[in-house]
């Protein structure tokens, strides 16, 4: 039954419930709802562009094909631009502006890119961006134009992209926001804590997209956190996915030439590699891979049996909990977490290249009207 289930809450010490404030207040960003639990200092400037407090949506569809007791979409989608990234780079950047950082850089396959520009044109930073050519999607693209960051596009991929800004970053005084930055990761933790109080528990699995690997480092940073103070009762699995054309961890060695229509995670060196590999084995979960087909058709299903809008990297997650069910995974007891890591406003034309989208012109008449939807 869709609409039954209240939320429970639990309560961290001077926070409120896992530092959320009650929603007929002005909502707060992650740095002030969850400060006791961040890496802040007196010195940190506090402010927000709305991140943080994204929606836990019950499955209606899916949960039945899988199999499953509780099927929750994260839609990380709902915050400021578009994606899970403003989590983690509201507080890098505001750890940056308190060690008199002036400027900041990142490479990006799109989402850190639209992210770091935002934070940093509210803050007044200097934004430099390095893409790798013809591999972002244009939502992300445009994001980061209109943000007025200064892009530097890289004839290779993101792994060639990130080796030049971190070179860049070692060199000169620009402060690197990729998640190779520790509060990144510290921000994106967050989620763990708002899955936490809207379940009131952790799941018993997460399912996650893997590209640089740093989000599925996070939230298991915030799980293992939450746990060993006595504010959720265990841990969950983590099962996180690669796209098959872009699979290192899976594969066990660097992948040269990544490619997948999951733009997001066309990763082939991913930076938080071993701290994800931790987060797998400490949970007793796994990283394993699923097709661009396979991520396609769950892309198409969220969409069209769930309402949920995505890019197409966001569903590797559902694609590797379909997987996963079809090896035989028992999930009819489970409470399960699905990963939805942006909207797919940032790749459009991922949609527009669905095999079926109909798209008929009639003439501007109601009787044509009737007989196309077969009502005359």
């Amino acid at each position: 039954m869709i609409g039954n289930r209240v939320p429970r809450r639990k309560t961290l010490p001077g926070a409120g419930p896992l530092g959320r404030q009650c929603r007929t207040e002005m909502e707060k960003g992650v740095m002030e709802r969850y400060r006791e639990h961040l890496p802040l200092t007196d010195k940190t400037p506090i402010f927000t562009l709305g991140e943080g407090d994204t929606p836990l949506v019950e499955s209606r569809v899916i949960a039945q094909m899988v199999g499953c007791g509780g099927l929750y979409f994260k839609l990380e989608g709902c915050n400021p631009t578009g994606s899970f990234k403003d989590r983690g780079m509201v507080v890098a950047v505001a750890k940056a502006i308190e060690a008199g950082g002036t400027s900041i850089a990142c490479a990006s396959t799109g989402n850190t890119s639209a992210s770091a520009a935002a934070y940093g044109a509210y803050c007044g930073l200097p934004t430099t961006i390095l893409v790798p050519k013809g591999n972002v999607a244009s939502g992300k693209l445009a994001q980061a134009i209109a943000y007025g960051a200064r892009l530097v596009v890289i004839d290779g991929n993101f792994d060639s992209a990130l080796e030049m800004v971190r070179a860049l970053t070692d060199k000169h005084p620009v402060v690197l926001v990729n998640s190779v930055n520790p509060d990144r990761l510290q921000g994106q933790k967050t989620a763990a804590f708002e899955i936490i109080e809207d379940l009131g528990d952790t799941p018993d699995y997460l399912f996650i997209p893997v590209g640089n690997a740093g989000n599925i480092t996070a939230y298991w940073m915030g799980f293992t956190e939450a746990a060993t103070s006595g504010l959720a009762s265990s841990r969950p699995r983590m099962m996180g996915f690669q796209a098959e054309g872009a699979a290192p961890i899976v594969r066990g060695k660097r992948v040269d030439a990544p490619e997948t229509v999951a733009s997001a995670i066309r990763v082939g060196n991913p930076a938080n590699w071993q701290p994800a590999v931790r987060a797998r084995d400490e949970s007793g979960g796994t990283i394993d891979m699923v097709s661009d087909d396979e991520i396609m058709d769950a892309y198409t299903l969220l969409a069209r049996k769930e309402g949920v809008f995505c890019e197409p990297s966001s569903a590797a997650s559902v694609a590797g909990l379909i997987k996963a069910a079809k090896d035989g995974l028992d999930l009819e007891s489970a409470t399960v977490v699905c990963i939805i890591t942006g909207t797919g406003l940032k790749d459009p034309d991922s949609a527009r290249r669905l095999d079926d989208v109909s798209m008929e012109e009639h003439p501007p008449e109601l009787a044509a009207l009737e007989r196309a939807l077969e009502l005359a």
